[in-house]
Formats: C-alpha cells, structure tokens, sequence
C-alpha cells in the first residue's frame, strides 16, 4: 500500500517548484528530476501492465469461445502463456519501484503555510505575545535539579544507575506533583475546554507512525520492541490520530476533540548534548496531548483556540511564558504552522519550549486516509491538529524554579493548595 504526503501526486506534479522551495525553506532537499524519472517509470510500468492484462483477458475470452466450438486453441494458448510471463515481470519490477517510490514521497515534509516566515532556526522565529511577569529573587535561582537533590524529592544519579542517563527517579511531594498536574490538566482540557479524555495504547504499530509522520523520517528517535511490530508512543499525538484511520466522518461531528495522558519515549538522537542536566530532556515523561480533527475551513481557528487551552493552564499555574510562532526551518516534519508556548526558567536565565501547537492540514490525514463527507456528500480529507497541553516534566521543573525561595524550598501554586492540605511548600 502506497502512502502520499499532505499533497496527491497530481498537485506534486504540477508544482514542482512550489514544493521544491518550500520544502527546502524546511532544510530539506527536494530532488525534482529524481522524482520526474521514479514517477514516469512507475506510471509507464502501471499503463503497460493495464494494457497487457487486457490484451490477456481479451485473449482469454477467445479462447474459451474457439473451445466452446471445439476449435483448435494451442497458438493462442501459448500466447496467453507468454503475456502471463510478461505480466509476471512487470508486476516485480512495479513492486521494486513503487518501494522507491514510496520512500521518496514519504520522506517529502509538510508545506508550510504562507503566514509562516521563511528562516533556518530558532533565530528567526517570531514572538506572538507573553503573559505574566518574570519572578524577581534576592538571592540567585538554583536550577530545578538542584532544588531536587536539597529536598531529597529528585534523584537522577540512582536513575542512572537503574536505567541509564536521560531517566529520573521522583520521590514524596515531587512524584505527587507529576500526578497531581496530569489531573488539573486532564480536568480543565475535559470540563473547560469541552475535549474528550482518552486513555489510548501506549504501544503503537508502523502504520500508526507512518499516518502521523513519525517514520520513516524519525525511526532513530523511536524506541522498537524486539521481534514486533509495535514501538513505545513518542506522544500521545500518534495513537489519537489513528483512532480514526481509514475511517469518514460526518461534517456535523467536526471538529472532534480529544485529550489523552500518556507516557512518551524519545531515544532524542538528534540532541545529543542538549539539556544533559534535570528533567528537561528524557527518554521518559509524561504528557497530555490536545488532538482536534477539523474541516479545511475550521483548522487556523481551531489552532489559535487549542493553543489558549494550552496556555491556560499555565496562566492558571502562574508561570510567565510567551508564544512563539516557529519559522519553516524550525518547524516539525508534518506541521504546516507551530506556536510554540516557552515559559521562563529563571535558573537559565531564558525560556524552554512547554507545548507546540500544530496544525498539520491534511498531512497526517492523507496518509491514515481519515476523511470527512460534508453536507453535500462530498468526501474531504480532514485536517488535524494537535498540541501539548502540557508537557509534564517540564511543568514540574518550571514550578520547581519560578516558585523558590531562599532557603531552597519551594513554595506550592494557590491552585494546587487543594492538592497538598496543610502544607505551604513542597
């Protein structure tokens, strides 16, 4: 079975250049005579073989007529012989250019949408807004590993020792902490923002990868269960998504809402000596994920609604952040537009990424074929968005600097009060 990027092949067809440059606005190459030569031998492969598995159903019928009338058929059977052979090997060499066909539209990203700017990195980014203020202290802000190993509450050298580098080991308030997040983020997105909570599997098949784009463009950052074909969900984006694989909505079901907390697993092979220290950068840690599937004419208003939703829990945690709209050469693989939310860590001095708000148009669609039948009866390709609504870990470590004091303690966000009875500090 063929998968096809956010675009059917008519359109890569006939804007070539249009894909070409955007595509390398993404820092990816867009080899133009390489697709022209697979897509014309594919398509002259698929033309002879209709014609030569007609020209055999033809001959077919004349035999089975000349039979009927016992009339002699060897000539015309040896021929039929010779087309099955020709067909035979045909069908082979189709097999072997539709691999490569296949990989190559696999590996074509999403195009961005024109209200994104064209950059390299996270340089040329463009900041959207900011609310609340940075804390001010007396004293200099100890980074959240730090604060950890005072209150005995995060231990990463004996997480090391259990499962290796990039693990954490949470202990007393610092694990209820985790626990007690995914609760208000998971009733706030449910009561508030109308979503629909899902606990979906946290292992996933090649195919639900591949709608959602993860493979085979990021197979270095997956996690593989030996001899099977599952793999440990990176986010909570990839079993969401394919809930709806191969399926058609109603128009009046849309847009369809969902939240989900699920662990993750990155092996995070393209960041090697990023954030080696704290819990910023794991092969392990939760998430809850936002996941909306729309019409082509709901998706840009949606996206700026889900990314509020995310931001509100932050606002409600009192964490200073800003919204960051991400130029083409930062952006993910499938995105077609990304907010990225970035709250401050005042030990850093700067801010860290907390959630990125996607929308992937009809990217992911197409390939997990999830489709829409509108009010006309006319079957569309739905468009999908998803954001984190919040990434856990990363909460945690915001709260843990931004609500420091002197004495390393850290003091408890009003709105978890409820949460931790008779106590001022973590």
């Amino acid at each position: 079975m063929l998968y096809y990027s956010m675009l059917d092949l008519q359109f890569v067809r006939n804007n070539v250049r249009v894909i070409k440059k955007k595509t390398e606005a993404k820092g990816v190459q867009f080899d133009d005579d390489l697709f022209s030569n697979i897509d014309v031998k594919r398509r002259d492969l698929i033309t002879n073989l209709e014609n030569i598995r007609s020209e055999k159903n033809k001959l077919a019928k004349e035999i089975g007529m000349l039979k009927r009338k016992n009339e002699d058929t060897k000539e015309l059977e040896v021929n039929s012989v010779e087309l099955s052979g020709d067909i035979s090997g045909l069908e082979k060499e189709l097999e072997v250019v539709n691999v490569s066909f296949q990989d190559f539209i696999l590996n074509i990203p999403n195009l961005s949408d024109d209200s994104v700017p064209t950059g390299k990195d996270e340089n040329d980014n463009v900041m959207i807004r900011e609310w609340g203020k940075k804390p001010e202290f007396t004293f200099e802000p100890k980074p959240h590993w730090e604060l950890g190993e005072t209150n005995a509450i995060l231990d990463l050298p004996r997480a090391s020792k259990i499962s290796g580098a990039r693990f954490a080991l949470y202990f007393d308030t610092l694990a209820k902490l985790e626990r007690v997040l995914i609760n208000l983020m998971l009733n706030v997105h449910t009561t508030e923002s109308d979503y629909k909570e899902v606990l979906p599997p946290f292992l996933v098949n090649d195919q639900s990868l591949i709608s959602t784009g993860n493979l085979p463009k990021f197979k270095d950052d997956l996690f593989k269960i030996e001899d099977h074909n599952l793999y440990l969900v990176p986010t909570a984006e990839v079993p969401l998504t394919n809930i709806h694989r191969d399926e058609t909505l109603s128009e009046a079901e849309l847009p369809k809402k969902y939240v989900a907390y699920t662990p993750c697993f990155r092996s995070e092979a393209g960041s090697y000596g990023r954030d080696v220290r704290g819990i910023i950068r794991q092969h392990q840690f939760n998430k809850v994920e936002l996941l909306k599937f729309t019409t082509a004419e709901q998706s840009y208003d949606e996206l700026e609604k889900l990314t509020a939703d995310a931001e509100s829990i932050l606002r409600k945690l009192g964490l200073h952040y800003r919204v960051v709209l991400l130029c083409s050469g930062d952006m993910s693989f499938s995105s077609a537009k990304t907010y990225d939310l970035e709250v401050w860590m005042p030990a850093r001095n700067g801010y860290v990424e907390i959630s990125s708000c996607s929308n992937f148009e009809d990217f992911q669609a197409r390939r997990a074929r999830i489709k829409y039948k509108s009010g006309e009866g006319k079957k569309k390709f739905v468009h999908t968005l998803n954001g984190s609504g919040l990434a856990v870990g990363r909460t945690v470590a915001a709260i843990m600097e931004n609500y420091q004091v002197e004495d390393g303690r850290i003091r408890i966000p009003d709105i978890l009060l409820k949460d931790f009875p008779d106590r001022e500090y973590f």
